[in-house]
């Protein structure tokens, strides 16, 4: 049987319709437009940095323009019957649909036995396993508790010290005895018991073999990328290969992933379902955690774009500067941006613009005018606007 090849291009029009841009935006998107988009995508990646905005309510601005982010909050955090998100491990720490907790019980299994998860809390999956458990007793007890409702044990000796507090915490939510209940203003986890947040209907659900779990999780990486290699249908979830290999192969054999060829590539895997659009229209700036780019070798080979945040590097030695949202207009990154809210001078500031190499004619009012969109969105009244674009 002929392999298809996909040209680069078609591949990339492919992605971008596949994480949902180029579809006509509505005027003003809500709760079920909302809920689409996280469907589609599968997780919104949570993040602590906010110079711009909580990295968890950007991907949905990109796709869907400005929409009501009180209706992301009521989806994740709101009253339980009122909620359909919930907070676990996927990509990283992430907010997921409800359906996909069955998915990712493997993984809390796999932490209960402490064979996943950070060094630090594995000892509390067996030789401390009982003061983490007390810990989970006094949330069922008390009600939901975050890591300041601890403080008053700061300072004495033993593991009752903040890190080993937080440590054990972290293993029982990574083991799935205890999820986010709540965010604090500052934006503090409130643990809480699963019984409390997750509708029992979902709970309740049989749990599938870890083998059934990578399977569905790959079908939906692949429907969520389009087109990709298997590292990057590996990496959504953030599965191992032992973990991927045998589902992408399942998948294959069902004609759910089909093998396509595309210049400069290895397996790439194409889902039946994508769409194949002759063109995309989009204007959107991008999160760094963004799904369409975080995989950052995906979006050089699909793009031709270098991105790398540089958050953690020394100011004097940055390229581009401190959170910087790549633009995509249309079917390229034509842009990258560093910007910040200055929230108490009600300002979106632009610290530095440059331009792609070959950026279409046009570029600069587009990006001007999506920047005055997102300071609308963010309640910024005012754009500190940039006089002449820098070209990279």
């Amino acid at each position: 049987m002929t392999t298809q090849t996909i040209s680069l291009p078609q591949a990339r029009r492919i992605a971008l319709a596949a994480q949902g841009f180029g579809a006509k935006p509505s005027a003003a998107p809500g709760p079920l437009q909302l809920q689409r988009t996280l469907r589609r995508l599968h997780l919104h990646q949570i993040d602590s940095v906010n110079v711009l905005s909580r990295a968890h309510y950007l991907p949905a601005f990109s796709r869907l323009g400005p929409y009501e982010r009180a209706h992301l909050d009521t989806l994740a955090w709101g009253p339980k019957r009122q909620r359909r998100l919930f907070e676990y491990w996927a990509h990283e720490a992430s907010l997921l649909p409800f359906e996909l907790q069955p998915l990712l019980r493997w993984r809390m299994a796999a932490a209960d036995r402490g064979e996943t998860g950070y060094g630090r809390m594995r000892r509390f999956a067996t030789e401390r396993r009982s003061e983490a458990m007390a810990l989970h007793e006094r949330i069922g007890r008390e009600g939901p508790l975050a890591i300041s409702d601890f403080e008053s044990h700061k300072g004495k000796a033993g593991w009752w010290e903040w890190s080993d507090t937080k440590s054990a915490l972290e293993w029982l939510f990574w083991a799935g005895h205890i999820t986010t209940g709540a965010r604090r203003g500052n934006f503090e986890r409130v643990y809480d018991l699963p019984e409390r947040v997750i509708p029992a209907d979902v709970l309740n659900l049989p749990s599938p073999s870890a083998q059934e779990a990578h399977r569905a999780l790959i079908e939906r990486a692949g429907a969520a990328l389009g087109i990709a290699t298997e590292g990057e249908l590996r990496d959504y979830f953030r599965l191992t290969p032992d973990e991927a290999r045998p589902a992408i192969r399942a998948l294959a054999e069902e004609g759910v992933l089909l093998a396509v060829d595309v210049p400069g590539w290895r397996h790439a895997w194409l889902h039946r379902d994508a769409k194949r659009p002759r063109r995309v229209a989009a204007q959107a700036l991008l999160s760094p955690f963004d799904p369409l780019i975080w995989e950052r070798s995906r979006t050089e080979r699909l793009f031709g774009f270098r991105y790398r945040i540089e958050i953690y590097v020394p100011a004097d030695k940055r390229q581009y500067g401190y959170y910087v949202l790549p633009f995509l207009r249309d079917e390229a990154l034509a842009a990258r941006v560093d910007l910040k809210a200055d929230r108490a001078a009600s300002r979106l500031v632009v610290r530095s613009v440059h331009l792609e190499p070959g950026a279409p004619d046009g570029t600069r009012e587009a990006l001007q005018a999506e920047l005055e969109r997102l300071a609308a969105w963010l309640g910024l009244h005012e754009t500190m606007r940039f006089e002449t674009p820098t070209s990279s």
